[in-house]
């Protein structure tokens, strides 16, 4: 027989208690000196959707990202908490972090706090891969020694479910987002999302479930006590198991099923801890949705008419090449006296924008951006 891994479920019923159900979690599957050694660089990816506060349940709780960081240093380990929001506008990773509380709970847990926005991209080749050959990919996940992903527990519009897996999408810069979004059907999207995971599958995955979200989730849908911490050193099979808890068929979950059509995962996890029986707690599903319900090829249309894209100001504009130095697709280049950014290099990353000291990067929006951005905000 071939190897089954573990997946643990703890019962936490307030995050207060967070720590204790962490450590008991990770215990119950053998412990972070598992996968720790001393002075490790240990990237802790959290989900920070949006820029929401943490009772909306959108994004992992402060609690759940302080606990890890100071478990990793007392396993002996260097923490360092690291995400890229869904970006509506430049700088919303930062925002996020503030808003949801994790970069106070992660400095006070010790860790260094990273906006995947500004710390930059690496391109990719993606071995084996269905739908995404070529991708960049966030260099602080690429360069530490051990990764953590810590999902939130919630329903998804258009994947039924989003966990362990999924989370790893935020390693990408929009323009690759986009690129798997706008592909149209589901199990193409989940091949993207596989793609993705399997550039640096991370060596543990943590899942905040004490408050989950169910509904019409990632962001849209309402929180729900769920009382749970998961934890696993086999990620997509703790979606196996997340995708039960919430009461999915996990074979119903494209996330799911692509995982497991490419190695990834086992289809019937050895669960320990709190038995799966106790731990159900049946998630209202997502309702039907305009974009989960469009023809994919009108999805990849409309997709591809979203646009958010960087220019610089000539007239503010200083040429201290601060820009140019912090691109990662080496996008920017110097025309006439005037630095412009070539579009077809460009992968939305704006770190440009974010580290330009004279504030010369402005954005043009296209008009569909304008008017989906404005109906967010009055939402």
């Amino acid at each position: 027989m071939g190897y089954v891994p573990q997946v643990s479920i703890v019962r936490c019923t307030d995050y207060s208690d967070a720590k204790d159900a962490v450590r008991e979690a990770i215990g119950l599957i053998g412990g972070l000196e598992c996968i720790i050694f001393p002075g490790a660089k240990v990237l802790l990816k959290p989900n920070i959707l949006a820029a929401v506060p943490p009772e909306k349940a959108v994004t992992t709780h402060p609690a759940i990202v302080e606990a890890m960081c100071e478990l990793v240093i007392e396993a002996g380990g260097v923490p360092i908490v690291g995400d890229g929001a869904g970006i509506s506008h430049p700088g919303v990773t930062d925002e996020a972090l503030d808003i949801s509380g994790i970069r106070e709970a992660a400095q006070r847990g010790g860790a260094e706090v990273l906006s995947f926005e500004i710390s930059g991209y690496v391109p990719v080749d993606v071995e084996n891969s269905v739908q995404l050959s070529h991708i960049y990919y966030a260099k602080p996940v690429l360069e530490a020694d051990v990764v953590i992903s810590l999902p939130k527990l919630k329903t998804h519009e258009l994947t039924k479910y989003t966990g362990a897996v999924k989370n790893m999408f935020g390693a990408l810069p929009l323009k690759f987002r986009k690129q798997a979004h706008v592909l149209g059907k589901m199990d193409m999207f989940a091949d993207a999302l596989v793609d993705v995971y399997s550039v640096k599958v991370p060596h543990l995955a943590v899942m905040d479930g004490v408050v989950g979200m169910e509904g019409n989730g990632p962001a849209l849908g309402h929180p729900v006590s769920s009382d749970l911490v998961m934890a696993s050193f086999d990620p997509a099979s703790l979606d196996i198991v997340a995708s039960k808890v919430i009461g999915l068929d996990p074979l119903t979950v494209p996330t799911n099923v692509a995982a497991l059509n490419r190695g990834f995962g086992h289809p019937e996890p050895d669960v320990v801890g709190l038995p799966l029986d106790e731990a159900r707690v049946e998630f209202a599903m997502p309702g039907v949705t305009l974009v989960g319900s469009m023809p994919s090829f009108i999805v990849s249309r409309f997709g591809n008419l979203f646009t958010i894209r960087p220019f610089i100001d000539p007239f503010s504009c200083t040429l201290c090449g601060a820009c140019v130095l912090n691109c990662s697709a080496k996008a920017i280049e110097q025309e006439d006296g005037e630095l412009q950014i070539n579009k077809k290099k460009c992968i939305l990353c704006y770190c440009c924008r974010e580290l330009c000291p004279s504030g010369a990067v402005e954005m043009k929006r296209s008009f569909f951006a304008k008017v989906l951005l404005k109906i967010r905000n009055m939402s």
